[in-house]
């Protein structure tokens, strides 16, 4: 069966082959046993041949117009050639050495070798019959053979046919086993690429929820806070101008600090600190900047770098850190915080703990608070173990434990 497209680097390969039996026919014109003119005019015919095919398979304008039927016309060019050869060599009377009585058939290899890597099984059978069909009726038209010589020449082109035959379909196997390996190729890639673009759906929309719990959780909560306030304002305004002074003020306190917390989250929005400055660093900024926020005492613990992480290993571990202590300041009421990061024989653990409020984590609040679904997705994303412990009154430690080898034994 003709496919629609030919094998990529096909044609180059047909042109490098066609080289190389030009090598060939030069080599055996000048070997003694081609000193004689009427051999010597028969390679001289060869070159034409060879010539004529490189030329048309260099012509990109006829593959164009031709379609499918560019390397049958080419196949046929190469193959009948020294076909034609041979049999006007033998037509008048040249003799041939040993080798020379099988050299047709060792040139015929080129052509052989691409139809069955483009063809398969179904191109060797057409070609190794169309050869020996060809030959035998060449040999009948120039030769005028008798009945006899007919019967005598059936076993020699039996032989070459199945030479053929068995040449191309080891080259035909080699050929489907490397496109059944190129389509699985093909296969695995476009799975990996949806994979990969359903997880980038998945990171950009847990970011979106994690954005939009920050926004409600500070900038939602301010203005309504200073809508409440400019209603008491609006009540009392004429009545009591002390308090209403005192409210208003109260009020340009909120609007301030909601400026302050919409800031920093545009801030946190736009900004690539995983780029600019590295896991560590990343992590100890944000701690720094919560606790100043929240007028915590920080307690920070981390080796100068963290090495040979995953860039989405990396991505995911600064967002549950950085989800862990944003809790630390919106709900905890705590006075210290500590964050720890360690990293040994390929483990790595991030700590988030603080003396705060707590909580009881079999019934954590139903507001959208806290963000432990989110944590606990982010970590089954990377492989990840996530424990919370907490208790009311008692504070929040939230832990994290990643190994590079379940990383692998995940990914495979």
């Amino acid at each position: 069966m003709v496919k629609k497209s030919l094998e990529p680097g096909l044609i180059s390969a047909f042109r490098l082959l066609l080289v190389a039996r030009l090598l060939i026919q030069v080599t055996a014109m000048l070997s003694p046993t081609g000193a004689a003119g009427d051999f010597r005019g028969c390679r001289i015919l060869a070159f034409g041949e060879v010539f004529l095919a490189l030329g048309y398979l260099s012509w990109p304008v006829l593959a164009q117009h031709l379609g499918r039927m560019y390397l049958p016309l080419a196949l046929v060019i190469v193959s009948l050639g020294p076909l034609v050869e041979n049999s006007l060599c033998l037509r008048v009377g040249q003799p041939f050495a040993p080798f020379e009585q099988w050299e047709w058939t060792v040139i015929l290899l080129v052509p052989l070798l691409i139809g069955a890597w483009q063809y398969g099984t179904l191109g060797v059978v057409v070609f190794a019959l169309g050869v020996g069909m060809t030959r035998l009726a060449l040999q009948i038209l120039l030769l005028s053979l008798s009945r006899q010589e007919i019967l005598r020449l059936l076993p020699e082109l039996g032989l070459r046919t199945l030479t053929f035959l068995f040449i191309g379909y080891l080259v035909g196997r080699l050929a489907n086993a490397q496109r059944a390996q190129r389509d699985a190729l093909a296969q695995a890639n476009a799975r990996l690429i949806h994979y990969s673009t359903t997880v980038e759906k998945l990171a950009l929309s847990q970011e979106r929820n994690r954005l939009a719990r920050e926004l409600h959780d500070t900038l939602a909560h301010s203005l309504s806070e200073i809508a409440v306030q400019l209603e008491a304002l609006k009540t009392i305004w004429r009545k009591d101008p002390a308090r209403a002074q005192d409210i208003m003020d109260q009020t340009l306190l909120t609007t301030r600090k909601g400026l302050q917390e919409a800031r920093r989250a545009i801030q946190a929005l736009r900004a690539a600190p995983l780029d600019d400055l590295g896991l560590v660093l990343a992590i100890r900024e944000l701690a720094e900047a919560a606790s100043r926020r929240a007028e915590l005492r920080l307690h920070f613990h981390a080796p100068d770098s963290i090495h040979n992480l995953p860039p989405e290993v990396e991505q995911c571990i600064y967002r549950i850190a950085q989800e862990a202590i944003s809790n630390v300041v919106e709900h905890s009421q705590a006075r210290h915080l500590r964050v720890e990061l360690e990293q040994k024989d390929g483990r790595f653990a991030l700590l988030v703990a603080d003396d705060g409020c707590g909580f009881d984590p079999a019934h954590p609040p139903e507001d959208g608070h806290f963000g432990l679904r989110g944590m606990r997705e982010r970590a089954e994303m990377i492989g990840a173990a996530l424990t919370v412990q907490s208790a009311p009154g008692q504070g929040t430690q939230v832990s994290l434990a990643w190994r590079q080898d379940d990383w692998r034994a995940d990914l495979q």
